[in-house]
């Protein structure tokens, strides 16, 4: 019970789906108000920008946020559900969700989860930096990025919908 939603949406959807696990992945210094069911040590806060390469007085997405997010997501005990999201809920958080998925499952192709979550969200459009630094610490030789390339940019939106990315650990 993965799901990924916006920032403003976060709190209406934390409740409906009794998430007691958090990923938040904003800018430093965005506020965000953790929901009273999400106890504090179950809330990561990964603060990065949206950005693909180095830009100055920008942070970019690194291996120590990647690293953290694997090891937070392997913290996971999936009996309930847990909530990822970023500003609007189609770079970052799209991201952070299928690197989730593919180290949880990591028999899982690459290509599959992608269109799985293509499937889920038209709008999606995962961080590359994010899926290529996770692609090496999973050691999965370029498989990730070349599955999220082959799905290409998500539709255009300026927020995207909840959804639910759906992945079986067995396989």
């Amino acid at each position: 019970m993965l799901h990924v939603c916006s920032l403003p949406r976060m709190p209406e959807v934390v409740k409906r789906v009794r998430a007691r696990r958090l990923v938040s992945l904003l800018n430093i210094g965005t506020p965000v108000e953790r929901p009273e069911s999400i106890d504090e040590s179950h809330h990561l806060t990964l603060s990065m920008h949206d950005i693909v390469d180095v830009l100055p007085d920008m942070t970019p997405p690194g291996v120590a946020h990647v690293q953290n997010l694997l090891n937070f997501a392997r913290e996971w005990d999936r009996a309930d559900a847990m909530v990822v999201h970023c500003f609007a809920g189609i770079s970052r958080s799209t991201a952070a969700a299928y690197i989730i998925a593919a180290a949880l499952a990591p028999r899982r192709d690459e290509a599959e989860l992608a269109w799985q979550l293509r499937l889920a969200s038209p709008s999606a459009t995962p961080n590359a930096r994010l899926v290529a630094i996770a692609d090496e610490l999973l050691d999965r030789k370029g498989r990730m990025i070349a599955a999220i390339e082959a799905i290409g940019r998500g539709a255009d939106a300026f927020e995207g919908e909840p959804f639910e990315l759906v992945f079986d650990p067995q396989r």
